[in-house]
């Protein structure tokens, strides 16, 4: 009986794991870039103009700067508010996408139209909504006004708070890792 319940148990686990939405990296660092060679960085402020972004999702913003300052720090930087060795810019872009199916004229009835003309038309029916957000993540030297590392993350969001900083805790983490040390 307890081989069973946790067949079953492990089988919901893996269920739900797969149901997680995939988040997709690309980084691209200048030649000779190395974290380690900057010890301090700071954040330029975000301007969120055009975005997606909305008044209530100021938090989020709060959230993924902290997290990338959380991140940057356990790789040894300092955040300061005055002369940093790194600048750090957040390109954020939230997307509301309308998931949908077509249907066919073998498991759905189309539609009628016309009187003498008899035709049928297949249609696009909503299924869904979700949301999309992509993050770009831009280090910059302030010395040379040089873009030194860029990286993106892009994931469709989850729409619990408590599992979208899950998310984006993961997301920072995976995208920082890629920061040549």
């Amino acid at each position: 009986m307890n081989k069973r319940i946790i067949c079953i148990l492990l089988f919901w686990l893996i269920v739900a794991a797969g149901c997680t939405p995939k988040i997709v990296i690309t980084s691209e660092p200048a030649p000779d870039f190395h974290l380690a060679r900057y010890r301090t960085f700071a954040f330029y402020e975000v301007a969120a103009s055009g975005t997606g972004l909305e008044e209530n999702d100021k938090p989020k913003v709060a959230l993924l700067q902290n997290e990338i300052a959380r991140q940057l720090q356990a790789r040894g930087l300092q955040q300061v508010t005055q002369n940093p060795d790194l600048l750090v810019n957040i390109g954020i872009v939230v997307e509301e996408k309308v998931q949908t199916r077509q249907t066919n004229f073998v498991t759905d009835p189309p539609t009628y139209i016309g009187q003498r003309r008899y035709t049928w038309k297949s249609k696009e029916v909503e299924v869904g909504r979700y949301k999309t957000g992509t993050v770009t993540l831009d280090l910059v030297n302030p010395d040379r006004n040089e873009l030194v590392w860029q990286g993106t993350a892009e994931s469709i969001l989850q729409e619990k708070d408590k599992k979208l900083q899950e998310q984006v805790a993961k997301g920072i983490q995976e995208l920082i890792s890629r920061v040549p040390q």
